[in-house]
């Protein structure tokens, strides 16, 4: 009964990983061909990487998923921890300097450029890294850190740093990042529940102002 389940989940990760290149080729206009795509796409090898790394993980087995996340970081210059969760039709283009860490759910559908990291803001335990909804595009070089939602059809810009949640339908931009547009009504009537918390907006922006005081205290006292 384990090898039926074991079989079958193999083969649910072999249609995973043949949507992911038909997202690659769907969204990339400078694809050519399928071939291009599994030989010279970092993004497709590190996400391959990830999905193997990840399977293993689930069959609880260990150091291997590690070891393979670390050669995958090495050949492509991009970090996934074999422990995030990343739903289907995921696409990272380019690649270069993508960081996505441990406890990072991203949902389907979702889109980010090189230099993105789904990090944490500091030595937090349990849930630490930010939760991606579906249809979320990530511009180059933003930061998305904590335990934050980011809402489903979201656009973050590019070297945005995002510590807060962000409803879905919004664009953000800035440091620390601010929403700049919002859709809060449907058919005349307001969302509620997508109107951002200010006060625990700002609580979140106090917080990663603070670890980067630390930081930059600490780094200080070794210098002496």
């Amino acid at each position: 009964m384990e090898e039926k389940k074991r079989g079958l989940s193999i083969v649910r990760g072999i249609k995973t990983i043949c949507s992911d290149i038909k997202t690659i080729y769907d969204k990339d206009p400078a694809a050519r061909n399928l071939a291009e795509i599994i030989l010279l796409y970092p993004g497709f090898h590190a996400l391959l990487a990830y999905r193997c790394a990840h399977k293993l993980t689930k069959w609880h087995i260990p150091f291997i998923p590690r070891l393979i996340s670390q050669l995958a970081r090495f050949l492509t210059g991009i970090e996934i921890h074999p422990r995030a969760k990343i739903g289907k039709n995921f696409f990272i283009d380019h690649g270069m300097g993508v960081v996505i860490g441990e406890t990072a759910v991203i949902g389907d559908d979702v889109l980010i450029y090189q230099g993105v990291t789904l990090g944490g803001t500091g030595k937090d335990t349990g849930k630490r890294h930010p939760t991606v909804g579906n249809s979320v595009t990530i511009g180059a070089g933003a930061k998305v850190l904590g335990n934050i939602t980011i809402g489903d059809f979201t656009n973050i810009g590019a070297g945005s740093v995002v510590v807060d949640d962000v409803p879905e339908h919004s664009t953000v931009v800035g440091i620390p990042g601010r929403i700049v547009r919002q859709r809060v009504f449907v058919q005349g009537q307001l969302l509620h529940n997508r109107i951002p918390d200010p006060i625990k907006c700002e609580l979140n922006r106090l917080k990663y102002e603070l670890q980067e005081l630390r930081d930059q205290v600490e780094k200080n006292n070794k210098s002496t």
